[in-house]
Formats: structure tokens, C-alpha cells, sequence
């Protein structure tokens, strides 16, 4: 495990935050490299070995009555069928969902989580558990390891999830990479928005809508 809980919970944001005593600079962040280094080392030695995975993402928020929980459960189960790893958030909701579906047909689930002030507990439906304090540590694991991201509805983590893929496909930092947006309804608002204006005033093109499906 990268750390103790308490002791995590704002890493990202002091990282982030402007020094401006030579002292802090100094005594600190040499101390927070090694343990982002110590992160990816973690990540990469637990990950590195365990074959093709799909990366599934969504909201926190969605209980096991929803019909996005049950879509994300099955899909899961048909994909731990298929022979992939499963990798999620580790939380509840969606994240949930996707480790339950893989864990209970004996598929290899897995769990990266992230230590917030929320103190989000890891869902006990995970074969490997990694815990992580930094977002950007945690993302490298997402994209390093999968072949494909499954994205169900989602707030501003999984919309930052999603458009990190597509920049890095877009960019051509990873190729053929399948980004599959589950639930047409949820998701029309946000691509006629693409098109409206992205789109229309030249930010974007045209062919940066086979990015995702």
C-alpha cells in the first residue's frame, strides 16, 4: 500500500501549491518525488504481468438499483468471461459494479484507489488493491495497463478520465485504443456540445469524432 490514509489525503494539493519559502521547497519536495516514485513502482510491479484489461469508469454515486450499476455489473461478467482483467476507481457506484461483475466469475479484478478527504473506502471485490495519492500516478496505471476504456455516466472524475483518453488519442500518445461511451441519452448532450462548438469554431474536427464510440 503507497502510505497511510490520513497522511494522503491532500498530497495532490500540496503538491500543487506554490511554495514560496525556499525551506519548504527544499524539505519537501525532494521527499514527495520519492514517493511518487515509489508510486509507479508500486503500480508497475503489481500490473505488469497481468495481460489484456479493460478499464471501466463511472460515477461513484449509483447505487445497485440503478440500471447503470446492472449494465456495468454485465458487462464486467461478459468481459471476465472473455479472458480480461478488470480495472476500475476501486469505490462504490460503477467502480463497484465492474470489480463485483469480474470477482464473482473468477476473473482478475482490480482495484486503484484514491486517497481523498472523503475517505473513500476500496469495494471488497478487488483480487489486487492498489492505493494511490496521487490522480496523476493513478491515471498512468488506467492507460499503461488497458487496452480499452468502457465509460458509463459520470461526473467531473470521469469526464476527466474520458477527455485524458481522448487527448492522448487525439495526440497519438496511445493507438487503437477503443473509448466506449456507454448510454447514448446520458452522453448526447456533451457530444452535440462538441459539435456546436468545438467543432464549429475549429478546436476540434471531424475525424476526432471516431475517437470514441
Amino acid at each position: 500500500m503507497a502510505g497511510g490514509k490520513k497522511a494522503g489525503v491532500h498530497s495532490d494539493r500540496e503538491l500543487l501549491r506554490a511554495k514560496k519559502l525556499k525551506e519548504d521547497f527544499t524539505g519537501t519536495d525532494p521527499w514527495r518525488i520519492l514517493r511518487i516514485q515509489g508510486e509507479f513502482v508500486e503500480g508497475f510491479d503489481a500490473l505488469s504481468k497481468i495481460g489484456p484489461a479493460v478499464a471501466i469508469f463511472g460515477s461513484s454515486k449509483f447505487t445497485p438499483d440503478s440500471p447503470y450499476y446492472q449494465a456495468a455489473l454485465a458487462a464486467a461478467e461478459k468481459l471476465a468471461k472473455d479472458g480480461l482483467a478488470i480495472i476500475t476507481g476501486g469505490g462504490p457506484g460503477i467502480m463497484e459494479a465492474a470489480n463485483l461483475g469480474a470477482y464473482r466469475t473468477k476473473g482478475l479484478s482490480i482495484g486503484c484507489n484514491i486517497e481523498l478527504p472523503e475517505e473513500q473506502e476500496p469495494n471488497p471485490y478487488q483480487n489486487i488493491s492498489l492505493h494511490f495519492r496521487y490522480f496523476f500516478v493513478r491515471k498512468v496505471m488506467f492507460v499503461k495497463y488497458s487496452v480499452a476504456f468502457l465509460i458509463f455516466p459520470g461526473g467531473f472524475g470521469t469526464m476527466d478520465e474520458l477527455f485524458e483518453a481522448l487527448t492522448l488519442s487525439q495526440t497519438r500518445k496511445i493507438e487503437n485504443f477503443p473509448i466506449v461511451l456507454f448510454g447514448s441519452s446520458y452522453w448526447e448532450g456533451l457530444i452535440n456540445w462538441l459539435r456546436n462548438f468545438m467543432l464549429k469554431e475549429g478546436c476540434i474536427k471531424e475525424e476526432d469524432f471516431n475517437l470514441f464510440h
